[in-house]
C-alpha cells in the first residue's frame, strides 16, 4: 500500500503536466524524519510525549512546503520554456540535494519511531500482524479515496483534466494551469511525506529511507498504469506481494526480481500498464 500510495503521488503530476516527481522518495524520506524530529529525542531514542497530532501536522507543513519548492525550482523553468523532460533531472537533483542535506543538517544514522497504536503484535488465530500495517492500508486507501473523488466530482479534478487535455485551451477558459499543476505538485508532496510517518514505525527512519521505496513505486505506477487510481492499487499490491512470496518461497535474496520482471514484460507488451489507456495520436 506505501507503493500504491507512492505511485499515486506520481500519477497527481503526471495527470496534470505529463511531468513526474521523481525526488518523491526523498520527499517520503523527509516525512519520516520530520515526524522523529517531533516525537523522538535522537540522543536518548526516548518519546518527548507529544500527541501524535504533532508530528502529523509537522509532515503536512513540510510537505507542502518542499513540494512547492520543487515546482518552482525544478519543474516550473522546464514548463515556461517548453524543454522536453529537463524536469526529469531537475526534480530528481531536487532529491539528492533534499537526502544530502538531511544527512550534514540531521544524521546519517538510522533511528527507530515507535508506532502511536504500539509495538505488540496482535494475533488473529494463526495470523500476526502490527497495528500499524492495519493503520497504513486504511490511511491509504483513505487517502487515495478522497483524491480520487476530488478529482472526478469537483472544479478543480475538472480543472485537472482540462489542463491535461490542453493547457492553452483551459487558460482561455478562465484555468490558471501553473495554479493547477502547483497543486498537484503539492498534494503529491504532502502524500509522499505521510507515506514516510506512516512506514517509519516498521522500518529505521534514515536520510536513504526512501530510495528504494520510490523506485519500487515507480514501477508499482508503470505496472498499473500511471492515469488510473485503481491500477497504481493493483499494481502496489501486485510488487508488494510478489515480494512478500518471492522472500517466503525462495530466498530474500530474490524478493526485487519479480516485480522487476512483471515491469519489463508489461513495457513490451503493453506500455500504458494493465489499466492504462492507449490515447491515438492525430498526425
Amino acid at each position: 500500500m506505501i507503493y500504491a500510495l507512492i505511485a499515486f503521488g506520481y500519477s497527481l503530476t503526471f495527470s496534470t503536466s505529463r511531468t513526474i516527481n521523481f525526488s518523491l522518495g526523498n520527499l517520503l524520506m523527509l516525512g519520516g524524519v520530520v515526524g522523529f524530529s517531533l516525537a523522538v529525542d535522537m540522543a536518548s531514542g526516548q518519546s518527548l510525549g507529544r500527541p501524535f497530532l504533532v508530528p502529523l501536522i509537522g509532515v503536512l507543513i513540510a510537505g507542502t512546503l518542499a513540494g512547492s519548492l520543487v515546482y518552482k525550482t525544478a519543474v516550473q523553468p522546464s514548463l515556461r520554456t517548453k524543454t522536453d523532460f529537463t524536469w526529469v533531472l531537475a526534480t530528481l537533483a531536487f532529491g539528492i540535494i533534499l537526502k544530502n542535506a538531511v544527512e550534514q543538517i540531521w544524521s546519517t544514522g538510522d533511528f527507530r519511531l515507535p508506532s502511536p497504536l504500539g509495538d505488540s503484535v496482535v494475533h488473529l488465530g494463526s495470523i500476526g500482524f502490527y497495528p500499524q500495517e492495519v493503520l497504513i492500508i486504511i490511511v491509504s486507501l483513505l487517502l487515495m479515496t478522497a483524491v480520487e473523488l476530488i478529482r472526478s466530482k469537483t472544479i478543480w479534478g475538472k480543472a485537472v483534466q482540462a489542463v491535461s487535455e490542453d493547457p492553452a485551451t483551459a487558460s482561455l477558459m478562465g484555468i490558471n494551469p501553473q495554479g493547477v499543476v502547483h497543486l498537484a505538485y503539492i498534494l503529491s508532496a504532502v502524500i509522499a511525506a505521510i507515506g514516510g510517518l506512516l512506514i517509519a514505525p516498521l522500518t529505521f527512519v534514515s536520510a536513504s529511507m526512501g530510495t528504494a521505496i520510490g523506485i519500487k513505486a515507480y514501477a508499482a505506477a508503470i505496472i498499473g498504469g500511471l492515469e488510473s487510481g485503481l491500477g497504481i492499487v493493483v499494481g502496489g499490491l501486485i510488487l508488494g506481494l510478489g515480494e512478500v512470496f518471492t522472500a517466503r518461497y525462495l530466498s530474500t535474496g530474490y524478493k526485487d526480481t519479480p516485480g522487476f520482471v512483471l515491469l519489463i514484460l508489461i513495457i513490451l507488451v503493453r506500455p500504458s500498464g494493465l489499466f492504462g489507456r492507449t490515447k491515438a495520436k492525430k498526425v
